[in-house]
């Protein structure tokens, strides 16, 4: 069956205003045109008005939503007209195969209702020696301990993923209170938003096609340990906040496998690298524990809190 296809990109920021021109730029190179795109603008009159003057072949409108990712996802989905809508991040490029590859997932299976793609990295400054390709969730992008073959998943990653229209219809749209605001870290609003697609619409999927890939821009700013810190420190708080809304076997499903088999995996890979001389598997190794440390640690403390203010489903 053929699906018609909107892709959404959300802006909020001139400072990525090249990073916008390349995203729209790889959708035009698409071996399969989309057949509409919209780009929503985050409540900046300025990037608005120089958006609808540079790409008069993409429908640029406001986000009428409140202001922050969800609200400006949700925008999107309001003007869609695609039986498929697609998400690429502002500051995401797309392969040419980008949009045939997400819409053959769903062409292959009436139970797919969302597909996410493959996330590679465009470093914009030197990759650390001590960043772990088990930590790549850490620069919105797609991690070691992932499938590589289509395969089912909770949830895909925000900046290369797509639903069937309708099932915003059925199951709202995006949670406000949970999406990025401008640069904050937190995030993890395509997360609930999945399982509660699901739990609406039973016996559906989502899958991740590894084929679909978009390369995710990794800001200078993004490669400190400072925000390599507060990332971990901000998904913990995202997943309790999920697990308040969604239940925390949902939240933590894919977790478990990630942090039982892939990152012990991941410690002793670099250890064995350190026992050989080479200095940054050991620092990969301690980038891993301290990660997962971290991330863990503000899940329990945020959990903790919630039990206390009486904002935790009692499990």
């Amino acid at each position: 069956m053929h699906h018609s296809l909107t892709v959404v990109i959300c802006a909020y920021t001139l400072d990525r205003w090249s990073d916008i021109e390349d995203a729209v730029a790889s959708l035009r190179r698409q071996d399969h045109r989309p057949d509409q795109v919209v780009l929503v603008v985050d409540h900046n009159e300025e990037l608005l008005e120089r958006a609808r003057a540079a790409f008069p072949d993409v429908s640029v409108v406001a986000n009428t939503g409140s202001r922050g990712l969800s609200g400006a996802r949700n925008t999107g989905v309001e003007v869609a007209i695609g039986d498929v809508v697609a998400f690429l991040d502002d500051d995401a490029a797309a392969d040419p195969r980008w949009t045939a590859q997400l819409l053959a997932a769903f062409a292959a299976d009436d139970d797919v209702i969302g597909v996410g793609g493959w996330v590679e990295p465009d470093w914009r400054a030197p990759r650390p020696a001590w960043f772990p390709d088990e930590f790549l969730w850490v620069v919105g992008c797609s991690y070691t301990g992932l499938p590589t073959t289509r395969t089912e998943i909770r949830n895909p990653i925000g900046a290369n993923m797509a639903f069937r229209r309708d099932v915003f219809t059925k199951a709202g749209g995006f949670d406000s209170d949970m999406g990025r605001m401008g640069a904050d870290a937190a995030g993890c609003e395509e997360t609930e938003f999945a399982i509660r697609a699901r739990r609406t619409l039973p016996r559906t999927r989502v899958v991740l096609e590894p084929s679909a890939v978009c390369r995710h821009g990794v800001s200078p700013d993004r490669v400190t340990r400072a925000y390599f810190r507060r990332r971990c420190q901000a998904e913990g708080r995202s997943k309790a906040l999920v697990s308040r809304l969604a239940g925390a076997d949902s939240a933590l499903e894919t977790e478990r496998t990630y942090v039982s088999r892939t990152l012990p995996r991941g410690v002793l890979r670099g250890l064995r690298r350190l026992a050989r001389g080479d200095r940054a598997g050991g620092a990969q190794a301690w980038t891993i524990i301290e990660g997962t440390a971290l991330t863990a640690g503000s899940y329990a403390l945020a959990r903790v809190k919630q039990r206390r203010t009486g904002t935790a489903p009692v499990s």
